[in-house]
């Protein structure tokens, strides 16, 4: 990461950040990244929960929908948010908002997922480390049910043992690094994988954060919890076959 002094950057005035037309030529230290779609319903939460986390590093948060209405993005109240509207595609939607984010540092969060507290100021030890271009937090699912707290152990310990963790995990790289690396492919599922599998191709090192995320469980609830886990489990080790991610996405959202 850049050892730029912090007010070369947009300051963050007890929350989100303002970078106005009077700081055009700084840039935010962090660039927190939302893709949605048809969120409307928690995007404030989770931009008031960022707003509270009161970080001491300089942040934007761009919220990129997929939604040709901008059905999430109309619902934001907070002013100081970036918004864009693209094409539905989780990956398209995350390049979307790289290419306008002025952060040195990219955090790509869920709609459904709450940031540790002191994100920033950890990811920011984490990344003044040379040889680690990015990592991830260790994963909570919000639920007391025994089996989805299991699930949360063994994501993590996966993530740490194979250093591929998912983007409900708030995958975060350097911009640098990941325009280098080639952003994330336009496919319709597994673009997390992707790309922690090319950062490792790649030879780089990710870290791991012991801090935990908290996302939500709706998806297990949705669905059922022991069928998203093998069904997730049987579409990653497909996509590391070979099958192709259009292919997968008609398995994964066929329940939705």
């Amino acid at each position: 990461m850049e050892d730029d002094a912090t007010e070369e950057f947009c300051m963050s005035d007890g929350g989100l950040t303002d970078c106005d037309a009077t700081a055009q030529q700084s840039r935010c230290r962090f660039s927190i990244i939302i893709p949605v779609l048809n969120e409307a319903d928690r995007i404030n939460a989770l931009i008031q929960h960022i707003d509270r986390q009161g970080f001491e590093f300089p942040y934007e948060v761009i919220v990129v929908d997929g939604d040709p209405q901008g059905g999430t993005v109309k619902a934001i109240q907070s002013k100081d948010v970036v918004t864009m509207i693209t094409e539905k595609g989780r990956g398209r939607q995350m390049n979307a908002g790289a290419v306008v984010a002025r952060g040195d540092v990219l955090i790509f969060l869920h709609a459904d997922t709450m940031l540790p507290d002191g994100a920033l100021k950890k990811i920011s030890r984490a990344m003044e480390r040379q040889d680690y271009v990015g990592g991830a937090f260790d994963l909570k699912i919000n639920s007391e049910m025994l089996f989805l707290r299991y699930i949360s152990v063994r994501a993590s310990l996966r993530s740490r043992f194979n250093r591929i963790p998912y983007g409900d995990q708030a995958i975060f790289m350097s911009k640098k690094y990941f325009e280098q690396i080639g952003r994330f492919k336009d496919i319709p599922l597994m673009e997390d994988v992707d790309l922690m599998r090319r950062v490792k191709k790649d030879g780089k090192k990710i870290h791991i954060l012991p801090d935990k995320v908290t996302t939500s469980a709706r998806r297990w609830q949705r669905d059922g919890a022991l069928y998203t886990t093998v069904r997730n489990q049987v579409l990653v080790a497909l996509f590391r076959l070979g099958v192709s991610p259009g292919t997968l996405a008609k398995y994964y959202w066929r329940r939705s």
